[in-house]
């Protein structure tokens, strides 16, 4: 039966997501939109906006999206006060507010079926289970060299190699403790290395996990790239491309020696765990080792956090903050206590 259900795309920064969103993209019954900036943002804001069961409480929330470049609601190619009069008239949640714009631009392209991207969705999987409940989780996962190696050439990025190092361990072990979670009805994991090297039979094994058939335009995302990755994204041009195996295992020469000692002394149980080889490298010096904790040490934290940021959240008793999908809205309305409750009301009118 064919479904409604949220597909979030995570992993590590520079692990393939912009080429998974637009695989997904390019099925007919899937639109993942360019990335986004207004999901996480709109619930940190919540309570500025007050009740969403208020309309007029909605409709600042959609100005807040709409009105702000940095959301990237810019990006989408929906018009403005339509998505403003959509949210203000649709169900009273954040979730489902959220949901109204992704919905929106899957019925740009004619597809009943949503979902959104973005590696920073893999730290905050709680956030995203609160506003859609019953989204399925795609996470990708590509040798942590080669992330490592990829994020040094990005003009954003920032941090210095331990840090980087840092990210992808911390990527592993977050999407470890979803899975745990979450299990195989809303979890599932794929290799970049294994997508790029059969297409096809990866994504049919994916498609089965959403529920859809496998359609071959999706092992040719380069069709759709010019429509969703927006052209300022100059470090996704090989998007434009076929798919290939040529950047697997080029941190082999886009690394270090000594680079490549330390991914390998700091990520070397989490790279084996995944199938990934390790080349033995001699291990870095005690102090190189030791800058590395330094950085990650805080990284360890942030699960105890989480969960008294999540005690937090249900001490202040949040309203119900979930997306209602279609399909949910539709059995809740066609439900036998649903009708029971329209013949009274009526008998009472």
């Amino acid at each position: 039966m064919p479904t409604d259900r949220p597909i979030i795309v995570v992993g590590c920064p520079r692990s393939g997501t912009t080429m998974l969103q637009l695989m997904l993209h390019a099925h007919p019954r899937i639109a993942i939109p360019p990335e986004t900036r207004f999901v996480l943002a709109a619930y940190r804001e919540r309570r500025e906006f007050g009740d969403l069961r208020v309309a007029e409480n909605r409709r600042a929330l959609a100005r807040r999206i709409v009105d702000r470049r940095e959301t990237r609601f810019c990006d989408l190619g929906l018009d403005a006060e339509e998505t403003v009069e959509l949210i203000t008239a649709g169900q009273g949640t954040l979730g489902s507010a959220l949901g109204t714009i992704f919905q929106r631009y899957a019925a740009r392209f004619g597809k009943p079926r949503w979902g959104d991207k973005r590696p920073a969705y893999l730290h905050n999987v709680d956030i995203l289970l609160r506003l859609f409940p019953d989204a399925q989780f795609v996470n990708i996962v590509r040798d942590g060299r080669d992330c490592v190696a990829s994020l040094k050439e990005m003009s954003w990025h920032r941090k210095d190699i331990y840090a980087t190092v840092a990210a992808w361990a911390r990527a592993v072990d977050d999407a470890r403790r979803a899975a745990r979670r979450l299990g195989p009805s809303q979890w599932y994991e794929l290799r970049y290395e294994d997508l790029v090297a059969d297409p096809q039979g990866r994504l049919g094994e994916l498609c089965a996990y959403l529920g859809e058939d496998y359609h071959p335009a999706m092992a040719e995302p380069s069709a759709v790239a010019d429509v969703a990755v927006p052209s300022f994204k100059t470090w996704h041009a090989r998007t434009h491309s076929p798919v290939t195996t040529q950047r697997v295992q080029s941190w082999q020469s886009r690394l270090t020696a000594e680079e490549i000692a330390l991914c390998e002394a700091a990520l070397g149980s989490r790279l084996v765990a995944h199938g990934y080889e390790v080349t033995g490298a001699v291990r870095p010096a005690a102090a190189e080792l030791l800058r590395y904790g330094w950085t990650a040490a805080p990284q360890r934290l942030v699960p105890a956090r989480r969960g008294l940021s999540r005690a937090a959240s249900r001490l202040r008793r949040d309203h119900d903050l979930a997306h209602l999908p279609a399909a949910t809205l539709h059995r809740q309305a066609t439900s036998p206590v649903a009708q029971a409750d329209r013949r009274v009301d009526v008998a009472q009118s």
